[in-house]
């Protein structure tokens, strides 16, 4: 990893992945795209409980690094195709994290910025933050992105925005379904950390299981029967999984389970 991102772990095991190219409103470039994987691959194996995804500055990301672009644009379409696939293999990464993710959408989020806020479970955002899918001003689309930007905002917004490249404003991303919360400044931390204390109270595995079962239904890659199958062996594993059976039983006994307490 390099100085263009800061990974911080705290001792709940919630991670904290922060952009660090303020300058250029925490643009991607080929370096930040690499450091973005490895991390997630870390974030993923150590077991972290929640991740929360933010930029430093004023901007969450502009998207695309102005050098970047200009460097993809006098290379070679099998080198820019390559690149691409590193951008996505990025992407899915973060879509397919198995704990639960936050972005904490500190400010302006282009391009590649809402693929990364459409890749996380929750965001929040600045009321003051505006949002594009500006690719088409360029003469280009937002495909990399398109897998996790069309299913979060749904098909005819996609086309709306996709097609007009119209900037979008907060109030609106929250419509659209792009962002959950729109907070004033100064309540974004606190926001935050309000959703990271109802994400811990959950089992991690069962949230794990969730994201997996949200993955395969939305995919429409399924039969009924099969659903049916697959559903009803996943609770009934968990039901008598470690954590299916200590959260019943906490439950039932009227206690925090051992997650919450810290003793598993």
């Amino acid at each position: 990893m390099t100085e263009l991102l800061k990974l911080d772990i705290d001792d709940r095991g919630v991670a904290t992945v922060t952009l660090n190219r303020p300058d250029v409103h925490n643009a991607f470039n080929a370096e930040l795209v690499a450091d973005l994987s490895e991390t997630f691959d870390k974030v993923a194996s150590d077991g972290a409980r929640a991740m929360i995804l933010t930029g430093e500055g004023h901007s969450f990301s502009a998207g695309a690094d102005l050098n970047w672009m200009r460097a993809m644009a006098e290379a070679s379409e099998n080198e820019n195709r390559n690149d691409a696939r590193r951008l996505a293999a990025m992407l899915r990464k973060l879509d397919q994290l198995p704990c639960p993710t936050i972005a904490r959408v500190n400010g302006h989020a282009f391009g590649g910025g809402v693929g990364l806020i459409a890749c996380c479970d929750l965001a929040v955002a600045l009321e003051t933050a505006k949002f594009g899918l500006t690719e088409v001003r360029l003469g280009l689309a937002p495909a990399t992105i398109a897998p996790f930007v069309i299913p979060r905002i749904g098909v005819n917004n996609a086309r709306h925005y996709m097609l007009t490249g119209e900037r979008i404003d907060a109030e609106r991303a929250v419509r659209i379904g792009l962002v959950s919360d729109t907070v004033p400044n100064g309540q974004l931390d606190g926001h935050v950390a309000d959703l990271v204390d109802l994400l811990l109270a959950g089992g991690p595995h069962a949230q794990a299981h969730c994201k997996e079962l949200i993955h395969r239904i939305a995919s429409g890659q399924h039969d009924e029967a099969e659903t049916d199958r697959r559903t009803s062996e996943l609770i009934a594993a968990l039901r008598v999984s470690r954590e299916g059976q200590e959260g019943l039983n906490a439950f039932l006994e009227k206690r925090k389970p051992s997650w919450i307490a810290g003793d598993s």
